[in-house]
């Protein structure tokens, strides 16, 4: 393959990630990043221009060469898994007949731990008292709505107000790759959405997303963070707050109360069980604990 050839190749493979995948414009980016890193190791290194005619031990001294730069070994996996992916591609449009990353085993990553806020923290970040405006209404139902549903933050952000079904009592939600799913909205919510309108009226927007900023613009990534950090910083001192750590502690609290984990599993919009179990972990202290309650052999007090 030439070098026109390698880029254009890259260019259709990205386009393929964005219009059949449904993969969000960030992830498109790191592909094209951590390909374009390989194609300079690669042009540095072996004097080779052409990443679809590298081999196996070319791809294993750039592993080596991240690891010596001190990059984690989940960042190094993730950026092989784009290579990976990429190969792929070049063996589906008949590019290269072998993916020289086929028998690749990942690096070991060490589990990271991720701590749910406990049930006490929950209630105490809504007993904040905060201004009855339009900003402290939207900020707190952010965080209700994260709390409630377990969705994650892209998806909050692209909830359109035709989303909510007062009629039906849900929402619906576009996940991942453009999955739709409908989650239940609890009559509490359902009031704090109606409080949240009422503001919305009067600010100045033509958006048809829900949440918006002052200035009527679609709110973004950091805004939402910022609102969960600035929260949850008052009531907690754990390290990481974030809307990932909501929504681990939604599947937590709802485990921890005996549901389903099926029926969690559908609410969060895995694909598989195995996404869903890694929450069971967080919930074994509750299931110690009815254990030594309910187990004859047990010494209760």
């Amino acid at each position: 393959m030439s070098i026109n050839g390698f880029f254009m190749a890259i260019t259709h493979f990205l386009e393929y990630l964005s219009l059949e995948r449904k993969y969000s414009k960030h992830t498109i980016i790191a592909y094209k990043n951590d390909l374009n890193s390989f194609q300079i190791f690669c042009n540095l290194e072996f004097e080779n221009q052409d990443i679809s005619n590298v081999n196996y031990p070319q791809i294993r001294n750039w592993i080596v060469s991240l690891v010596e730069l001190g990059i984690s070994n989940r960042s190094i996996n993730r950026k092989v898994s784009s290579l990976k992916s990429f190969y792929k591609f070049l063996q589906k449009i008949n590019q290269v007949q072998i993916n020289p990353l086929i028998n690749h085993q990942p690096l070991k990553v060490a589990k990271t731990v991720q701590v749910p806020f406990s049930e006490k923290e929950i209630v105490e970040v809504f007993k904040i008292n905060e201004k009855d405006d339009f900003k402290s209404v939207r900020n707190k139902l952010i965080i209700e709505l994260f709390y409630t549903t377990g969705i994650r933050r892209s998806e909050l952000i692209n909830i359109k107000i035709s989303d909510v079904d007062f009629n039906n009592e849900i929402v619906k939600i576009l996940g991942k790759r453009n999955k739709e799913r409908f989650i239940p909205l609890l009559k509490i919510v359902q009031t704090s959405i109606h409080k949240y309108l009422n503001y919305r009226l009067k600010i100045n927007t033509k958006e048809s997303y829900l949440f918006v900023t002052l200035k009527g613009k679609k709110v973004y990534d950091t805004l939402v963070y910022r609102v969960i950090n600035n929260y949850f910083s008052k009531v907690s001192a754990k390290v990481k707050k974030s809307p990932h750590i909501i929504r681990h502690t939604f599947a937590t609290h709802l485990l921890n109360e005996g549901a389903d984990l099926n029926a969690v599993k559908e609410l969060l919009g895995h694909s598989s069980l195995a996404s869903t179990q890694i929450y069971t972990h967080s919930s074994l202290g509750k299931i110690k604990e009815i254990y030594n309650q309910a187990h004859p052999r047990s010494q209760k007090n």
